[in-house]
């Protein structure tokens, strides 16, 4: 599964994060969130939000999401994996 993969880059999370939406189970976008949330490439996915890396971390390992910074990270992630890099 793509969360094995070592998240050092942007596009990393991007492919993990995107690969546990389409896979659409609660289980595996819990499990990726957990994952980016421990990620080398935290800070740049908290930039790319607009965060402060901790309170992105602390979103991310919450046991429930918050639709809005949900909906933030995936416009990330949407730009990355369509190659619409800034």
């Amino acid at each position: 599964m793509t969360q094995e993969k070592s998240l050092d880059s942007l596009d990393a999370i991007a492919d993990c994060l995107a690969d546990a939406f389409e896979d659409g189970e609660g289980a595996a976008i819990t499990a990726a969130m957990r994952a980016v949330a421990q990620a080398p490439a935290l800070g740049e996915l908290a930039a790319a939000v607009g965060m402060p890396r901790e309170e992105l971390q602390a979103a991310l390992m919450a046991d429930e999401f918050n639709l809005d910074l949900t909906l933030e990270i995936m416009k990330v992630v949407d730009l990355h994996m369509s190659g619409g890099r800034g």
